[in-house]
């Protein structure tokens, strides 16, 4: 972002920065820790937490005066799902995809170097639980991540493939650059990109980008069994086939 835009409100970017300071790690903050993850003095952090708390985003306990936040934070959340064309086009056809297979099924979209989970239907047999709507992972090593990288330019995949942070998750995790650039070249082949325990050990994993009119993806169906119950050819067989054509079906919108 340019700081010296003179449009650029620096008062609205730090309060910004204290809401997300906030995760699943750090559920409730003192000042002291609010100001010290913001990088915001005291006085500065008070002001904020203060503002946030009248504005009802923040709640303070009034016995440990520890922030954390309020049911309030989701409304942007849900304004987002509820507006968003492309989640409100691609629902019907998730539902039916997630009666249909029994499955946990999903839609995301690219945000930077991650995907974003805007949509989710859970399944009774789902190794990892904890990924709800407004989830973030890695795009390199997620198969929606690879099916959106393989439907843009090469100038515009690489760059976000260098910009990420290769981590390795799972000893399945491919972190080397020339194999990433190899599956999702593969991805873009076939239509459908996977990921076998690359994030979760024992989760499978089928996407296939969703397209706008202009040609650009706009996001991606994909679909989540577990090992237990499926080897990775046979749920190839059986799942990748139906994220291509849900993806499809909800493709040729003005998604951007």
């Amino acid at each position: 972002m340019d700081r010296a835009d003179p449009l650029y409100i620096r008062s609205l970017e730090k309060a910004f920065r204290i809401l997300s300071v906030f995760d699943v790690d750090r559920p409730s903050l003192s000042l002291a820790q609010v100001g010290a993850a913001a990088r915001l003095d005291r006085s500065a952090a008070q002001r904020f937490t203060h503002t946030l708390e009248r504005l009802g985003y923040l709640r303070k306990d009034p016995e440990t005066r520890r922030f954390e936040l309020t049911t309030r934070t989701l409304d942007l959340g849900y304004h987002f799902i509820r507006s968003h064309p492309l989640v409100q086009q691609a629902l019907p056809y998730l539902q039916h995809l997630s009666r249909e297979t029994e499955e946990a099924v999903s839609l995301s979209v690219l945000d930077g170097t991650e995907i974003v989970y805007v949509s989710r239907f859970m399944s009774r047999q789902m190794l990892a639980t904890n990924v709800i709507i407004g989830t973030r992972l890695p795009a390199y090593c997620s198969s929606p991540g690879r099916a959106i990288l393989s439907r843009l330019d090469a100038v515009e995949r690489r760059a976000i493939l260098q910009a990420s942070r290769l981590h390795r998750y799972t000893p399945s995790t491919t972190t080397n650059p020339e194999a990433l650039e190899a599956i999702v070249a593969r991805a873009a082949e076939c239509g459908y990109a996977h990921a076998y325990d690359e994030i979760f050990p024992g989760d499978i994993s089928f996407a296939a980008p969703v397209v706008g009119a202009a040609g650009r993806p706009a996001g991606a169906v994909s679909i989540s069994v577990t090992s237990l119950h499926y080897c990775a050819s046979e749920a190839e067989g059986r799942f990748a086939p139906l994220v291509v054509g849900t993806a499809r079906s909800i493709s040729g919108g003005p998604w951007t």
